[in-house]
């Protein structure tokens, strides 16, 4: 496979990351005597697949060229057509994908339809496992129905989020900063526990650059009781916000809370006050496909102990807060050594003075 087209269709698809949802963020090429006559990435829902935009561009220099695509094409009826149809109207010779659909209404189909058309099909190759890392989010959700869960927090060298006070503004620098703002808007929510926006009353809108990004991810906030004040923070600027509360919660908070955003009830938790699985299936039903948990540690626990997280993303600050501050990570905890949680495909880099771990956690259960 020619890997430089790929990596085209690849590019493509990253600049439309978080823009997609609940479809998969994918980006085709159409190439004809090694040249590209035609591109294009998924359009927001409702709008146009990556393959249906690259043929357009290409007109009749389609017929008999080269298809570099990032997903298996879609073969079946959604909100749009199936692109193995409009891929086979077209003419399309040959096609190049980099990884296979994992919605169970495709999971090979629609390459079985193309070579069914005569087309010449090869997966894989050397983007594939980029591929696939892009679209893990999209991938784990349509395989388990809950949306991916990456866990980010800012720690300082000896693990507080905040002073003693309980002020947290800031312990990582501006450059970590920077990247939180950036990565909120490739992701689809933002969630966080009551204590957080009683505390901090953060926004929790991206702001990559210091400007409002068109993307906005759902923010989610978590509070059983009905701690939270509809004049917060999280209900203003640009976005949608959304309380899951339970059962505990007074009704008449929850009209106020509806004023302003919008009130789900979801199954509680006996110490944590809402269910982490219910929470997932919730946003799951909602087609949300990549979930940033920002806090705090009573909820970063909460899905640590239930094994809900799938990555982490930690930016370890050169500070020394010392004291009985506020940890990352409360919850119930590993008993033993032997039991705590350990990344796995661990890389770490630097953004300005902060060192940034990223991996996946995995614990031996046996």
């Amino acid at each position: 496979m020619t890997t430089d087209f790929m990596a085209r269709a690849l590019d493509l698809a990253r600049a439309r990351q978080g823009a997609t949802s609940p479809n998969p963020w994918v980006g085709a090429v159409i190439v004809r005597d090694g040249e590209i006559v035609g591109g294009g990435a998924t359009e927001p829902p409702g709008g146009r697949h990556a393959e249906v935009i690259a043929l357009a561009q290409a007109g009749d220099a389609a017929r008999g060229a080269d298809l570099y695509v990032t997903l298996e094409p879609c073969s079946f009826q959604g909100r749009t057509g199936p692109c193995t149809q409009a891929i086979v109207d077209a003419g399309i010779a040959r096609v190049f994908c980099a990884m296979r659909d994992e919605d169970a209404r495709a999971r090979g189909r629609g390459f079985e339809i193309l070579r069914q058309a005569g087309i010449r099909v090869e997966t894989g190759g050397q983007h594939a496992t980029e591929a696939e890392a892009l679209l893990e989010p999209y991938s784990h959700q349509r395989v388990t129905g809950r949306p991916f869960v990456t866990a980010k927090f800012a720690v300082s060298l000896d693990g507080k989020i905040a002073a003693v006070s309980g002020d947290s503004r800031w312990v990582s620098s501006e450059e970590s900063r920077a990247l939180t703002h950036a990565q909120r808007a490739r992701v689809d929510a933002i969630l966080v526990g009551s204590e957080t926006v009683v505390v901090d009353n953060p926004q929790l809108t991206a702001r990559p650059g210091g400007q409002p990004s068109d993307h906005q991810p759902l923010r989610v906030v978590l509070d059983a009781r009905g701690r939270v004040s509809a004049e917060a923070a999280v209900f203003s600027g640009p976005g949608f916000a959304l309380v899951l509360t339970s059962e505990a919660s007074p009704s008449a908070w929850r009209s106020a809370i509806e004023a302003v955003g919008e009130v789900e009830v979801v199954d509680a938790a006996v110490d944590t006050g809402v269910d982490p699985a219910s929470v997932l299936d919730a946003l799951g039903r909602r087609g949300v496909l990549h979930l940033l948990l920002e806090g705090g540690g009573r909820v970063d626990g909460s899905f640590f102990d239930a094994g809900l997280v799938d990555k982490v993303w930690a930016i370890i600050a050169p500070l020394i807060i010392g004291g009985e501050g506020r940890s990352a990570v409360v919850g119930a905890g590993a008993y033993r050594m032997a039991d705590a949680w350990r990344l796995d495909r661990m890389t770490v880099s630097r953004a300005g003075p902060d060192v940034i771990v990223e991996g996946y956690p995995t614990r031996n259960d046996s």
